[in-house]
C-alpha cells in the first residue's frame, strides 16, 4: 500500500484537514486490506438470470437505486418508488423494467444510459434487511405493448427503463444491520436537520422566501404531482 499526501482548506466548512493517508492502488493491497477473496456461497450466488424466488423478492420492493455512469466516468444513483408490485416489472428472468414518473425533468441517469448502458440496481423491502441487486444493460423505451402494466392511478410512465440482466445476487444483511435502518430506537432526531427548503435557500440563489419554498416542497403538495 502507498501513503499519498493530501492538503486543503476548510476554512468555511469546518471539516478537519486530512494530512496523510494510506491509499490503496493495487488490487494486491486491497486483498491485504480485505483479508482475501471471496469464497463459498459468496460466489456463487451469482445468477445471469431471475430465480422465480427472486421475481417474486422484486415484485414485493416498493423502491429501489437505479445506479448509472455515463462514457467519461461522472456517475449517478437515483432513487425510484412506486407501490409493491408496480416498481419493478419483470417481463422474463433476463428482462426488468423500471417506470419513469413525473420529475425535475433533469434526467441525469437517463442521459447517461444513453451513452453508457451498464448500469446497477438495488432493490429494498421495508422491514427486510437483505437486498437483491440487479447489474446489466439498459434501454430508454418511450412505448411498448406492456406500458399499460406499468400504469399507476390510470396514469402511463413518462418512459421506462429496460434492462436486460447481466448479474443478479442477494445482498447480505450487515450493512442495515449496523445502520439501525429499520429500527425506530436507533433513528437519530431529524428535527435540528435543515429542511429541504432551508437546505434550497442555503446553497441556491433563489428568489423564492424560505416561507415560499416550505409550502413548495410540503409533503401535501407533492403527494398531488406523484403521477
Amino acid at each position: 500500500m502507498e501513503t499519498a499526501q493530501t492538503t486543503g482548506s476548510t476554512e468555511s466548512t469546518g471539516i478537519t484537514e486530512i494530512t496523510e493517508i494510506t491509499e490503496i492502488t493495487t488490487e494486491a493491497a486491497l486483498r491485504e486490506a480485505l483479508g482475501g477473496h471471496a469464497t463459498g456461497r459468496a460466489v456463487t450466488k451469482e445468477r445471469t438470470f431471475l430465480h422465480p424466488l427472486q421475481i417474486e423478492w422484486l415484485r414485493t420492493s416498493p423502491f429501489c437505486v437505479l445506479a448509472t455512469c455515463d462514457a467519461a466516468g461522472n456517475c449517478d444513483a437515483s432513487p425510484k418508488g412506486d407501490p409493491a408490485g408496480q416498481l419493478i416489472h419483470v417481463l422474463d428472468p433476463r428482462t426488468i423494467v423500471i417506470a419513469e414518473r413525473p420529475g425535475n425533468k433533469r434526467a441525469d441517469g437517463y442521459l447517461n444510459i444513453l451513452s453508457n448502458p451498464h448500469v446497477g440496481v438495488l432493490a429494498l423491502i421495508p422491514g427486510r434487511s437483505d437486498t437483491l441487486r440487479v447489474n446489466g444493460r439498459a434501454r430508454l423505451v418511450r412505448d411498448a405493448p406492456w406500458f399499460g402494466q406499468l400504469e399507476v392511478h390510470g396514469k402511463r410512465p413518462v418512459l421506462a427503463v429496460l434492462i436486460e440482466i447481466d448479474q443478479v445476487f442477494s445482498h447480505c444483511q450487515k450493512a442495515f444491520m449496523r445502520s439501525g435502518l429499520w429500527d425506530p430506537e436507533q433513528w437519530p432526531d431529524v428535527s435540528a436537520i435543515p429542511s429541504v427548503a432551508a437546505l434550497t435557500k442555503a446553497v441556491q440563489s433563489t428568489p423564492e422566501t424560505l416561507e415560499e419554498l416550505e409550502a413548495y416542497y410540503d409533503p401535501s403538495r407533492y403527494s398531488r404531482l406523484l403521477y
